[in-house]
């Protein structure tokens, strides 16, 4: 049997999760988290074999969890399993010591596979994420951000559309969106919020 601790900040989502897990031979979901600093103690304490977290989660997150249990409980695996597939998501996820990473749109089949795979200790990673970090092989650190680039960017973190942000600039929305896009990649974000909060993070905005 694989026993199983299932991490996640929604109970509903844990209620699935143990469902599918209790219909599938050869599993025992041994206890729930819901939180990364929960998960922490029930994992040193129960000692599953897989550990299925979520990464953004209030308190401590998912990757913060990993880095923990990969020092003080080398011997269990953690399996991700989160809706988000952006760089600024999988790197420190994989680099934390995650066993594998997984998105909740996964088939039930799959995800069964990915657990008994992830307690063999052999790495899954969904394609979508094993084709980011393919990119990331090939490009591995993403240029600077242009000058208009970050004039985009600076008025997008005030508030402004992209129409404002064309207006402002006299050039075309279309070229905003595209900015954006280039903007998106760099920063390793999936949009406007997340490009603004990077963007803060490092310093680009004030």
């Amino acid at each position: 049997m694989i026993r199983l601790l299932i991490v996640d900040d929604h109970p509903i989502v844990r209620d699935g999760l143990r469902g599918a897990f209790a219909g599938a031979d050869g599993f025992d979901v041994v206890g729930e988290a819901a939180h990364g600093g929960e998960a922490v103690e029930r994992a040193l304490a129960l000692r599953p074999d897989v550990v299925l977290m979520d990464l953004r989660m209030p308190g401590v997150d998912g990757v913060s969890a990993i880095r923990t249990l990969s020092t003080e409980a080398p011997d269990v695996r953690v399996l991700v399993l989160t809706t988000f597939d952006t760089d600024a998501d999988v790197l420190p996820a994989i680099e934390a010591g995650a066993t594998g990473y997984l998105l909740k749109d996964a088939p039930v089949e799959e995800l069964l596979r990915a657990v008994r795979a992830a307690a063999r200790g052999e790495s899954v990673l969904a394609p979508a994420v094993l084709g980011r970090l393919m990119g990331r092989v090939r490009k591995p650190t993403a240029g600077p951000l242009s000058k208009r680039e970050l004039e985009v960017l600076r008025l997008v973190a005030d508030g402004s559309s992209n129409r404002e942000a064309a207006a402002a600039l006299f050039i075309s929305e279309a070229s905003i969106k595209t900015h954006l896009l280039h903007i998106y990649d760099k920063l390793g974000v999936r949009d406007r919020a997340g490009a603004v909060a990077e963007a803060f993070r490092r310093g680009l905005v004030t």
